[in-house]
């Protein structure tokens, strides 16, 4: 069967199925389960009305339940055992994993990921969103700082592999050091700096993302506060900071939860990069290290990181619904 017309077939099972699910739980809930009969027919349809939302959750409850909730238990329940899977070994993989430096380097390196990244890249998208706003080839420039996002982050490490090279004739900075006489370094392998070399793809990455967002929320105050704020005297920087600033910092909020979201889950800019060598391994690329060889020790990982990504999607909801 040619794909496009398995594509059409699925349109139409899928539409045709849906269609027929949402008419038939209707039919039956007004037909069988509350009757519009004469005797009791307020409280049938109170009833039938009370249930009816119900029958439209019921597909998504069951398709979140089937792939949400039942990978998280039984992710849950996987790190409860040894590498075998036969054995139940409790808490173990928990406490073996806590104990081992490589954790803690992992543990350690994503928490500088999270304090560097969606700061670095929201204080950057919200400057040159103001600053492109007051140039006449602003959209130019808002176009070649987002052309990063287009690209995949395996893309983007590759590149800056080319501008990190120890090489002079290839790394951009080795041929800037030695064009004033500094020897070649490796800035991939200076401990602890080497994780700030790294960030920086991913800052290049988002921070066309912040801007986009940010210019939109800068576009969206009223005219009549910037004009009376001029009008009492207020210079550019309050104008900025104490003015614009808080008006949108529910979307600043929201743009940072958003990176910060992004950033506990990356893995490919890192294992591009060095592989997790160097002391630059994160939570992902860490578990990627026991994916092959301790599925235990691997899920264990996973399931601490959906435990540390749980409260900041928690929060990112909780302020885009204040947004609205």
């Amino acid at each position: 069967m040619s794909p496009i017309l398995q594509g059409v077939l699925t349109i139409i099972i899928g539409v045709g199925g849906c269609l027929a699910y949402f008419y038939g739980s209707n039919l039956v809930l007004d037909r069988v389960v509350f009757p519009a009969r004469n005797d009791d027919q307020g409280r049938n349809i109170r009833r039938a009305t009370m249930v009816r939302p119900w029958l439209f959750l019921l597909p998504a409850i069951l398709a979140l339940g089937l792939y949400l909730v039942y990978p998280v238990v039984g992710s849950f329940i996987r790190s409860l055992y040894d590498r075998s899977g036969s054995n139940f070994v409790g808490l173990g993989n928990y406490l073996e994993m806590f104990q081992e430096s490589g954790f803690r380097v992992a543990v350690f390196n994503n928490f500088l990921w999270i304090l560097f990244v969606p700061a670095a890249s929201t204080f950057f998208g919200l400057l040159v969103a103001q600053l492109t706003d007051r140039l006449s080839w602003g959209a130019i420039a808002k176009s070649l700082i987002f052309m990063p996002m287009a690209i995949s982050f395996v893309g983007a490490s590759l590149i800056w592999k080319f501008v990190y090279a120890g090489d002079p004739a290839i790394g951009i900075i080795n041929a800037i050091g030695a064009y004033f006489g500094a020897a070649p370094v490796d800035p991939l392998q200076i401990p602890f700096w080497n994780n700030f070399f790294i960030m920086i793809i991913m800052v290049w990455m988002q921070t066309g993302f912040a801007m986009v967002i940010l210019s939109a929320a800068l576009r969206g105050i009223p005219e009549e506060t910037i004009e009376a704020a001029i009008i009492d005297g207020a210079n550019p920087f309050q104008l900025f900071f104490k003015i614009k600033v808080p008006q949108i910092a529910g979307t600043i909020a929201v743009v940072w939860t958003t990176i910060t979201f992004l950033t506990l889950k990356v893995f490919d800019i890192v294992y591009t990069m060095t592989g997790g060598n160097f002391d630059t391994d994160i939570l992902p690329s860490y578990m990627m290290d026991y994916m092959f060889r301790d599925d235990g020790r691997a899920t264990a990982v996973a399931f601490v990181i959906m435990v540390i990504v749980t409260p900041v999607m928690i929060y990112n909801i909780r302020q885009a619904r204040k947004d609205v």
